[in-house]
């Protein structure tokens, strides 16, 4: 009778472990859609509505009292047990998270996000945000059940599926995270409780600073209601060079960068925390506008522009330049300075770029779509950057790459920091090209995976630009401004080790020195080199971690004309 019992208990959790297993496999097939779609969530309907079938269908066979018994016993108990709390979370998430996010989001269309007559309709958004940031915490709950699951126990096939199912619950979550983000900051930003003001920081990525360029020009973008107006622009040349950096800067920055970053606007984005430049652009905006105070600092480049232009199409200009998403960087990045050898025209021209682009947009002669697509490969690139001076918005900006903040490392990620600038004063950055490799020299991971070890830094800068460079335009070359001959390049750069590495070894090809210091916590090592047109230098760390950090070493970069490459290496990869 025992025996009779045993069998027909082993049959039944084996035909409804079998009947599960077809329901998560669906499942997971299923969210990888919806995580793909988190960013138009009307289109992720029906893909909802498909995954929480399946994951109540899973979490019912997966629940009775005969397998909540059987996980009890030993081998097998596990394995019932890892499958029914995947069961169990996955089910929550679908049906008391995403399915009331869809339901609201059912009459939600991506063209809600095109602008009519320069205005915005709110509240689509508005309506949204609650579920959206509903959602984005159980989410988070279920990536981190699932991630707690011990796996030491499992048999491969079982452990192999709670892993992918640890890393879709954190993709998605992070994906949702965003929209519930978006969906609280839009509306506030775009004037729903009132008037706000935006500085807008242009960066010209020809002339490097950490966080991209320097800020050329400038503009203030006004909104309320939902409306939005271009009321001021103006030229990084219009801006003194102040006596004294206009706020306190703390010890670890003057020690590494001076005050520089406080007594020139173009060198606010020298310090590669873009809410210390922020704050310093809105100072000397206040300085130069009667002690206006603006909401918040936004900063982009030419590059993110171009990803933009992919959404509005080909723009003319009064000149009779097509701006296109292929036209865009070289005109804006060097042919201009060709063109028009005034700094004045220059400017001009810039101003009028800008404010036809503007106009399009606010327009709404956009793809929202295809608009959609190129404001987050602006933000995954660190090319558009936000920082608000609303400390409630602001707490949700932190930590994303709009933020841009000081590399930040977590249990999975050791994340160093590249960050170049020009010492030319000149343009010609437009020239040259960054390559950074990390490996692991030497790396032992315990069995968390967390790694110690010497982890390698590898950077490359080579100058581009035709043996003739010193016959390009004064403007282009710097024209010795900075004791550099026109032709060559002057490049400062600050390595930024991860929390818990410390320096073992730097050496530079070309034989020259370093400085450096610490940075919140960081070790910072800075070089410069002079390179004549065709030349390279490399520069390589090495850095030592005894205790255990994140297995995955990541590097942040300054943004530069190119796309950065990911650049990663894992302890014990081959």
């Amino acid at each position: 009778m025992v025996l009779l019992l045993v069998v027909l208990g082993a049959a039944w959790i084996g035909i409804r472990g079998a009947l599960a297993y077809g329901h998560l496999s669906a499942a997971q097939q299923t969210a990888s859609t919806v995580r793909a779609s988190l960013a138009d969530p009307a289109a992720a309907g029906d893909a909802i509505a498909s995954l929480a079938a399946d994951t109540s269908a899973a979490h019912a066979l997966t629940s009775d009292p005969v397998w909540q018994l059987a996980e009890g016993l030993p081998w097998v108990g596990p394995q019932l047990a890892a499958v029914g709390s995947v069961a169990e979370t996955l089910d929550a998430v679908a049906n008391t998270a995403l399915r009331p996010l869809s339901d609201v989001a059912a009459s939600f269309q991506l063209d809600a996000l095109r602008p009519q007559g320069g205005r915005l309709d709110l509240a689509p958004l508005e309506e949204i945000s609650g579920p959206a940031t509903t959602a984005a915490d159980a989410l988070s709950a279920a990536a981190a059940s699932v991630s707690a699951i011990d796996r030491t126990a499992l048999v491969p096939p079982v452990g192999e599926a709670v892993d992918q199912v640890d890393e879709l619950l954190d993709e998605a979550a992070v994906a949702t995270d965003a929209l519930a983000r978006a969906t609280q900051l839009i509306p506030s930003m775009l004037g729903a409780d009132g008037p706000r003001n935006y500085l807008v920081l242009f960066q010209n990525n020809a002339e490097w600073r950490s966080l991209g360029g320097i800020p050329g020009a400038m503009a203030l973008i006004h909104t309320e209601g939902g409306a939005l107006s271009l009321t001021a622009q103006e030229s990084s040349s219009d801006y003194p060079r102040y006596d004294e950096s206009v706020l306190p800067l703390d010890d670890e920055i003057l020690t590494i960068y001076g005050d520089r970053p406080g007594r020139w606007i173009q060198n606010v984005t020298q310090v590669p925390d873009f809410a210390v430049s922020a704050a310093l652009a809105r100072e000397m905006w206040a300085r130069e506008h009667g002690g206006q105070q603006v909401d918040g600092v936004i900063a982009l480049d030419p590059v993110a522009l171009s990803y933009l232009l992919e959404a509005t199409g080909p723009i003319t200009l009064r000149t009779g330049d097509v701006l296109t998403d292929e036209t865009a960087v070289p005109l804006l990045l060097n042919d201009v300075y060709a063109r028009y050898t005034r700094p004045a025209d220059q400017d001009a021209f810039f101003a009028m770029a800008a404010a036809e682009v503007f106009a399009k947009l606010s327009g709404g002669e956009v793809d929202p779509t295809t608009f959609v697509a190129a404001l987050t490969r602006s933000g995954d690139e660190d090319r558009l950057l936000l920082w608000s001076a609303h400390e409630d918005e602001q707490r949700l900006l932190t930590d994303t790459t709009l933020s841009a903040g000081l590399p930040l490392s977590n249990d999975e990620t050791s994340r160093f920091g590249v960050y170049v600038n020009d010492g030319t004063g000149s343009k010609m950055d437009f020239y040259q090209n960054v390559v950074t490799s990390l490996t692991w020299d030497s790396c032992t991971a315990d069995a968390s995976g967390a790694a110690t070890g010497d982890a390698v830094l590898t950077v490359t800068i080579v100058n581009t630009a035709p043996a003739d460079a010193a016959n390009l335009p004064g403007y282009v070359t710097g024209d010795g401004a900075f004791g550099v001959p026109a032709g060559i390049t002057r490049t400062v750069g600050y390595l930024y080790l991860p929390e818990g590495f410390d320096l073992v070894d730097a050496t530079m090809s070309d034989g020259s020195g370093f400085g450096g210091g610490t940075h919140d916590g960081r070790r910072v090592v800075s070089f410069t080199t002079d390179l004549a047109p065709g030349a390279s230098a490399t520069v390589t760390i090495t850095a030592h971690a005894s205790n255990p950090v994140g297995p995955t070493l990541e590097a942040v970069t300054t943004p530069t004309l190119t796309p950065p490459t990911v650049v990663a290496a894992v302890c014990g990869d081959s």
